[in-house]
């Protein structure tokens, strides 16, 4: 039986419901009364279920698909502005026992080299990320008890929280490794992360098993429920996602929006986050071999319709994503990309010898960050590196009172301001820091409050006498 707010993977994430949704909006795709009605009722920011959402996503109406599209430009405008926060991932190992069949990393991989960072190792990466400019990193991992163990990632967090150099500091780790404990999760609350991210790749639960034929990675049900595992240990922020081209598409695209109304309402709380990886090539893996690619006009549709039903979440792209792709997307939903990525393990040190690929996909845009800032600034973005809400406690249910409200901007915008400000005096090109200090100085008369828009100002010119990390 379906039940949203059941602890058990196979209830709130039911086979009946998802098939009986899809038929609905099979039947319904071409109901013009019924889409319209949906669209508007979008319109408070309130979102919508999993089945509304499928008969947007199955919409064949063209003239109502624009509408969809418009509406989803104006929902990320509203909650998020102009702002897209900055970030970048950190592959620590990826040593692995898992077999799953579409990730270089799988235990079975001879060709792949084995690769797992030193703490020092570390510190020479992070550095490395710092001098770009980034205050954000995602932590990557493959799953393997003996070399990748919880203490490592432990002290590896303290690790990256503990440098300092120059003007560089990760204000904010995020951490995607596998599903674990209760007792594990407390542990990673504890060490100070950001947002738990892990992908369930597909919801469809035969095929997940066919995909993971072998390690822990193959529980469907530890796994799918690791969310709440996470929040029962206290992390208040999670991010979600699937690995589309895997799976049917739709069907993926109902567990993941079931998987947030089960967060919703069984803890309180939705997924900060939520991700939209499309397959890619790696070493060992090729996605023409997959029959349920997803093109790019219909990944577009995917972003806008879970904008539009997921309102309050953040969307993230990565460089998997060419940047014609990243482009329309943004436009559509999606409010944190990465800049300047590596994929390899050590890879920010030293660039990889193709014979040493320990990638764990390829990157599409390989542009470095402030390539990728520049481009922000002139779409009329406002690149943000801000981690504010993390350090200043605006997590789970109170970040989500805020965005949910429509208010999260308040502290948002002068604070994206200011973060792009000591981006643009310590790490900017010359043609970067002169578009961004012109962008800073437009937004700036767009803040609504005198006061705040006179603190960030203030702050702003305090930056050029060495001054750092303002928030509100």
């Amino acid at each position: 039986m379906y039940n949203v707010k059941s602890s058990k993977a196979e209830e709130f994430i039911n086979h009946e419901e998802i098939v009986e949704s899809l038929r609905y909006a099979e039947e319904n795709k071409s109901n013009r009364e019924l889409i319209d009605s949906l669209i508007e009722r979008a319109r408070d920011c309130k979102g919508l279920s999993h089945r509304e959402a499928l008969v947007l996503l199955e919409c064949d109406i063209e003239d109502l698909n624009e509408k969809l599209y418009a509406l989803a430009k104006e929902i990320k405008q509203k909650i998020y502005g102009d702002r897209i926060v900055m970030f970048a991932p950190l592959y620590l190992s990826n040593y692995c026992v898992n077999g799953c069949v579409y990730c270089p990393y799988h235990m079975k991989n001879k060709h792949i080299k084995r690769k797992k960072l030193t703490q020092e190792e570390i510190r020479e990466e992070v550095i490395a990320l710092q001098d770009m400019g980034h205050k954000r990193l995602a932590l990557e991992t493959g799953e393997d008890p003996v070399n990748n163990p919880i203490e490592y990632v432990l002290e590896s967090i303290e690790t990256i929280y503990g440098i300092k150099h120059k003007n560089g500091a990760i204000r904010r780790v995020n951490v995607n490794i596998a599903a674990t404990t209760v007792e594990n999760y407390k542990k990673l609350q504890e060490a100070g992360i950001g947002t738990y991210i892990l992908f369930q790749e597909t919801y469809h639960k035969e095929n997940y098993e066919a995909l993971h034929p072998t390690g822990p990675k193959h529980d469907y049900a530890y796994h799918t429920e690791a969310m709440d595992r996470a929040m029962e240990g206290g992390i208040d922020d999670v991010g979600i996602g699937v690995l589309f081209g895997l799976n049917m598409y739709k069907y993926d695209f109902a567990g993941l929006l079931m998987h947030a109304e089960h967060l919703e309402a069984a803890k309180g709380v939705g997924p900060h986050t939520i991700s939209v990886p499309r397959i890619r090539p790696a070493d060992d893996i090729n996605p023409e071999e997959y029959e349920n690619a997803v093109s790019d006009d219909l990944f577009a549709k995917i972003v806008a319709v879970i904008r539009v039903a997921v309102p309050y979440t953040g969307m993230i792209i990565s460089t998997r994503e060419s940047q014609r792709t990243r482009e329309k997307v943004l436009r559509l939903g999606v409010s944190q990309i990465s800049g300047g990525s590596r994929t390899s393990v050590g890879g920010y040190v030293e660039e990889e010898a193709k014979e040493d690929n320990s990638a764990q996909f390829d990157v599409s845009d390989t542009r470095s960050l402030d390539e990728v800032v520049n481009w922000l600034l002139e779409l009329g973005y406002i690149p943000s590196f801000c981690t504010a809400c993390y350090r200043e406690g605006r997590t789970g249910d109170r970040f989500m009172q805020l965005a949910k409200a429509g208010q999260i901007a308040n502290c948002c915008q002068p604070n994206a301001l200011m973060t792009l400000n000591e981006y643009l005096e310590d790490y900017a090109a010359s043609d970067t820091k002169k578009l961004g200090k012109a962008v800073i100085e437009e937004q700036l008369d767009h803040i609504k409050s005198d006061k705040v828009k006179e603190i960030a100002r203030k702050h702003i010119e305090e930056m050029a006498d060495g001054m750092r990390d303002f928030r509100f």
